[in-house]
């Protein structure tokens, strides 16, 4: 029978789990047989610099972190090795970083995860690793916005540059504004 001090330490983790998963918005479980050190402290190097929680965890001390939860039925997959990542605001860091290293890693799998407290499918981990990260979706916003301003910028330009020359202003709006909106038909 265990220690007292062994049970205590045991009821922390339990504990630490708990809470990381009731901080995070995505997780994925995985199965990293096979992987070589080197590939782990890579793959570890990834999910950190994305922000993402990343540890091996016993099964039992993961199963007593789902119960009594919506994540009850991840309890399935906890068979052999498996590791967990977790992060707090990206909901697609870990599933894309971890699906990507899957491809290349023929014993390394996911075993299921989930999205907002609630378990999600393999197919629907493999989706979240195809979506854009949320830096790359600020990045698309910001050149959507910055689109027309540009072109209201080298239109004013050009009036300012032929207002310089002398000429009249209104012909230099007047290729900016065609290139600024297509002709409609």
């Amino acid at each position: 029978m265990p220690s007292a001090q062994v049970l205590e330490q045991k009821k922390q983790q339990v504990a630490d789990i708990k809470s990381k998963l009731d901080s995070s918005v995505a997780g994925v479980l995985v199965s990293f047989a096979g992987t070589s050190v080197s590939d782990d402290t890579s793959l570890r190097a990834d999910l950190r610099k994305s922000g993402v929680y990343y540890s091996v965890v016993k099964n039992t001390i993961l199963r007593r972190a789902f119960e009594g939860t919506d994540l009850a039925p991840l309890s399935d997959t906890l068979e052999g090795t498996t590791a967990i990542a977790i992060s707090e605001s990206d909901y697609v860091a870990a599933a894309k970083i971890l699906s990507k290293f899957a491809e290349s890693h023929e014993k390394f799998a996911l075993k299921g995860g989930f999205l907002d407290g609630e378990v999600i499918s393999l197919e629907k981990i493999e989706e979240l690793s195809k979506l854009p990260s949320k830096e790359e979706l600020l990045a698309t916003v910001a050149a959507v916005f910055q689109a027309p301003m540009a072109a209201f910028a080298r239109a004013a330009k050009a009036v300012l540059d032929k207002k310089e020359e002398g000429g009249d202003a209104s012909d230099a709006a007047a290729p900016a504004e065609e290139t600024a909106a297509p002709a409609q038909e």
